[in-house]
């Protein structure tokens, strides 16, 4: 075999190769089909709304003649390399989208990098969204079909207008969901990590322009840092100024919000009505994502309106970068589908699960797939069993300090590192932390769909908080967080029993999940999972002032007359 006689100039002559077919090597890398044209991209265009703000954008266009569908994508995040990271991903994406034949109009949201005016979280994104489609429709390239894409809060203002504008003809919001106060209030708890790293990422957005390279490698380390004092800190009211040095309104406008009948999320509900949403859609999710439950609850709604939407859900939390890919994919297919009329790479089935635990692909004609619900009662001596206990009084207690409040470690947590499937044995080891285990399962079990845990319990305080996780132990005692979910207990919460007990269900969110053989699986009962859901003070004082703490003596019982149990959707 002949020897390389100038391996710079062989190098040299692979780069050129490559660049040169740089187009095609990407779509077999994402699995993409093939590039139809080049594009041309014309940036900085000033797009007026109808208070006279200005929002700045940029086109991606085909070169090739013909006319084309148009892809809407607003982004907070900077619509370009020159504005972050995140930009630079956005330009990417439609890079692809417009050399298969689409306009691409990419989009800074009101107040953000080049954009005018102020930007206040999703109360402008209607009407300068109708207003941006408002322009589209006006010009002269434009063929009266667009499509709007895009992930997290680049989802949310797809659906704050799919309602509203016959011009839409396709949407694919990617880990998202339409309900603003269930995805900053889980289950009535305020998510002080998500608001805290969001408001980070804000802030040091700013440096990516001028250190675009210690923003990258640094970005995620600096926000960690910055922000777990505003953890420890009460009241939350104040995390905002501790974390960043100064206070940010909006976040001050949520918890002065607190409350769910509050008309603010009244009239959020009202802006984003998915009921009147006819337009084809294809939700993509995470099992780990915080925004899984908005999402499958969209999902519903189009369903029980009478909608076929297309729903994907894989193994992500909300940072896995494989999910940029899949929605890059599904969108094009999508898109060509409703906007071209190729159905040639549209999936059969509509509904596409991970299922986690085997690592499989599988495909239903609706979510969730018909499966029986079968619960698994709390045993004595931590057990979990098919089996009720046959005990007159069986229960466990501990006792939950909000100064030291249990840690949430793992699931939808939204972070690059600390979300998604974690092992939690140095959480199993507090004493706030209960844990409930099958024997080694002699058959594997499979779940797909909703899970519910139902307790009866008491506690020394009126306001207080029970969580509950189910993990996956395999045989060398690795316990891995497959779902879980927290009810907040308020006077009037919970189904009272005869003898002074509380009866709570609480929802451990859905998932697909593939117990092996030889595994066993395990139930976690707390009171907390600190920041995901903020700790509860047990006062029952506004959580924006809150600054006392006072601990709870909780007790778990399993007995006879109260048969706890954790229901398992199987397959």
């Amino acid at each position: 075999m002949k020897q390389v006689r100038n391996p710079v100039l062989f190098l040299g002559l692979l780069f050129l190769i490559a660049y040169r077919f740089r187009r095609w090597i990407i779509a077999r890398i994402l699995r993409l089909p093939n590039p139809t044209t080049n594009v041309s991209v014309k940036t900085g265009l000033h797009i007026p709304m109808q208070d006279g703000i200005k929002l700045a954008a940029d086109h991606y266009m085909p070169s090739s003649p013909g006319t084309y569908p148009t892809v809407l994508i607003r982004s907070p995040y900077g619509r370009n390399a020159d504005a972050s990271v995140f930009g630079w991903l956005l330009a990417f994406m439609a890079q692809r989208f417009a050399e298969r034949g689409y306009h691409v109009l990419v989009q800074d949201v009101r107040g953000r990098f080049d954009s005018e005016g102020e930007f206040v979280p999703y109360f402008n994104e209607k009407q300068d969204g109708l207003d941006t489609l408002a322009w589209l429709e006006q010009q002269p390239w434009f063929n009266g079909d667009v499509a709007t894409w895009g992930s997290s809060y680049l989802g949310i203002v797809q659906w704050v207008i799919a309602g509203d504008s016959p011009s839409i003809k396709a949407i694919v919001p990617v880990i998202t969901g339409s309900n603003l106060r269930e995805i900053l209030y889980p289950d009535g708890a305020f998510d002080l990590g998500l608001a805290m790293r969001w408001l980070s990422v804000f802030h040091y957005l700013d440096d990516y322009r001028t250190r675009p390279l210690l923003f990258a490698l640094r970005m995620w380390s600096q926000i960690e840092r910055g922000i777990q004092p505003a953890f420890e800190h009460l009241p939350i009211g104040e995390s905002d100024a501790l974390a960043l040095g100064e206070p940010v309104a909006f976040y001050r406008f949520w918890l002065e919000h607190a409350d769910e009948n509050d008309e603010i999320w009244q009239q959020a509900m009202r802006d984003i009505d998915v009921s009147r949403v006819d337009k084809p859609a294809h939700l993509i999710g995470g099992w780990y994502d915080f925004f899984l439950r908005a999402l499958l609850k969209d999902y519903e709604t189009l369903r029980a309106n009478g909608h076929q939407p297309y729903l994907t859900i894989g193994p992500w939390h909300h940072f896995n970068a494989m999910v940029s890919w899949v929605d890059l994919r599904e969108g094009i297919t999508w898109f060509d589908a409703h906007l071209k009329g190729d159905v040639s790479r549209l999936r059969q089935k509509p509904v596409r699960l991970y299922v986690m635990g085997i690592n499989q692909w599988r495909d239903y004609d609706e979510f969730p797939p018909k499966a029986t619900p079968t619960p698994l009662y709390l045993r004595e001596a931590n057990g979990l069993s098919l089996h009720p206990c046959d005990l007159s009084e069986s229960y466990d207690t501990y006792r939950y300090d909000p100064t030291n409040p249990t840690p949430s470690v793992g699931g939808t947590v939204f972070s690059p590192w600390a979300g998604g499937a974690h092992d939690n044995r140095r959480l199993e080891a507090r004493d706030d932390v209960l844990i409930f285990t099958t024997q080694p399962l002699l058959q594997p079990i499979e779940i797909i769909g909703r899970v519910t845990l139902q307790l009866y319990v008491r506690s020394s305080l009126q306001y207080t908080d029970f969580f509950g996780r189910v993990c996956d132990v395999d045989p060398s005692g690795r316990s891995t967080n497959v779902c879980d979910g927290l009810v907040r207990i308020i006077p009037g919460k919970g189904e009272p029993q005869p003898d002074g007990t509380l009866c709570v269900e609480i929802d451990l969110w859905a998932t697909a999940y593939h117990f092996k053989k030889g595994h066993a699986i395990r139930l976690q009962v707390s009171s907390g999972a600190h920041p995901r859901w903020s700790r509860n003070p047990g006062t029952g004082e506004p959580i924006a002032t809150a600054k006392t703490c006072k601990p709870a003596d909780q007790t778990i019982y399993h007995d006879q007359s109260h048969p706890s149990a954790v229901i398992l959707p199987i397959i």
